[in-house]
């Protein structure tokens, strides 16, 4: 397991619905393993909000919601895997586990279908974060 840091970690969540956004922040809380830094949430309701926050950068991982409008979360996946340099990870909410396709066309790292389970969306979560750490991790001795 991933040794435990005082740092912290920042997760963007996107959708146009507040609602969403609220459930995933209560779902995940401050820290979604105990192996994990706290989490800072960044919340996004626009397209070119998200946009300029990778391009400021220090976002660890993005929640985006596919089903939010006008501009979905599939679609701009894709988008920032093809255009932000480094991007980091992408996790996807789905509209049904049916959808799982649709994330892999979108080359979302992870994906989670609604409604959202707090467990489920967790260990995502806590999965992506964990690998973005080891390779921001200085090289082992």
């Amino acid at each position: 397991m991933a040794q435990r840091t005082d740092e912290t970690l920042t997760v963007l969540v996107y959708s146009d619905d507040r609602n969403t956004r609220e459930q995933v922040t209560v779902a995940l809380g401050r820290r979604p393993a105990a192996d994990l830094p706290a989490i800072e949430y960044l919340e996004c309701a626009t397209t070119p909000a998200v946009l300029r926050a990778l391009e400021k950068g220090g976002i660890d991982l993005c929640v985006l919601d596919g089903e939010a409008v006008p501009a979905g979360g599939l679609g701009l996946t894709r988008q920032l895997k093809d255009e932000i340099y480094g991007c980091p990870p992408v996790l996807v909410l789905i509209g049904r586990p049916q959808d799982s396709w649709l994330a892999a066309w979108s080359r979302a790292d992870a994906a989670v279908s609604h409604p959202v389970d707090p467990v489920t969306l967790g260990d995502a979560v806590a999965t992506l974060l964990r690998a973005r750490m080891a390779r921001r991790a200085p090289a082992a001795r």
